[in-house]
């Protein structure tokens, strides 16, 4: 009978140095600059000064995304990254978004309009941005935008969305992975077990979860 694939990696042996550096990579992503530092001394990793540089750099800005600071992020990015922007207009599109969403939740509801129609209004002429522009403008015929159908626009999970987006984009700028080692690994896990699980069939355990896997 063949061995369950399932029990085969609990006997694989990983690399110390390969784990660290896949958590440094991690912490280096999700600009945890303090973490890197203490890391790379206890695990004697290398780590450069340019390196940790940037991170600042890309940390102040991933920091003015999601408080709402769109227009310095913006003004940072272009700094560290001159062409980052140009060249990504979707990207541009959701930060200049993000501080129209700013000025609506601080009700400042004609300079909203004004800053729409001298920056936004242009991306109009794209059919791809047509429909967005419609769902943003709608926010200006509420009272309380909040509990409009547009609601999620003005959440935390969006600002979110955009600063990840933005991380993802500087790093790509410096030739780095847009994603971390750590969670393509934490995605083809995923995949796997659910194609192992379809394969047992009916016998199969409960659907795999990744949250109860973490724990076990």
């Amino acid at each position: 009978m063949d061995t369950d694939p399932r029990q085969q990696y609990e006997q694989i042996k990983i690399n110390s140095d390969d784990s660290h550096k896949i958590i440094l990579y991690y912490l280096i992503h999700g600009c945890f600059k303090d973490t890197v530092e203490s890391l790379a001394v206890s695990a004697d990793l290398k780590i450069t000064a340019a390196q940790l540089e940037e991170m600042e750099k890309r940390k102040g800005i991933v920091h003015c995304a999601l408080e709402g600071n769109a227009l310095d992020a913006i003004r940072l990015t272009e700094q560290m990254s001159p062409d980052l922007l140009e060249n990504n207009q979707d990207l541009l599109f959701d930060l200049l978004s993000l501080h129209f969403v700013e000025l609506i939740c601080l009700r400042k509801c004609t300079e909203a309009l004004s800053f729409a129609q001298e920056r936004l209004t242009p991306f109009g002429k794209v059919k791809k941005y047509v429909e967005k522009l419609e769902d943003f403008m709608a926010l200006l015929a509420y009272e309380e935008p909040e509990k409009s159908p547009m609601f999620h626009l003005l959440s935390a999970e969006y600002r979110q969305h955009v600063a990840d987006t933005l991380n993802r984009a500087i790093l790509a700028g410096t030739n780095m992975p847009g994603h971390s080692g750590l969670e393509r690994l934490i995605q083809q896990a995923t995949v796997v077990r659910q194609c192992l699980s379809e394969e047992v069939g009916k016998d199969a355990p409960s659907p795999f979860s990744l949250k109860d896997f973490l724990k076990s």
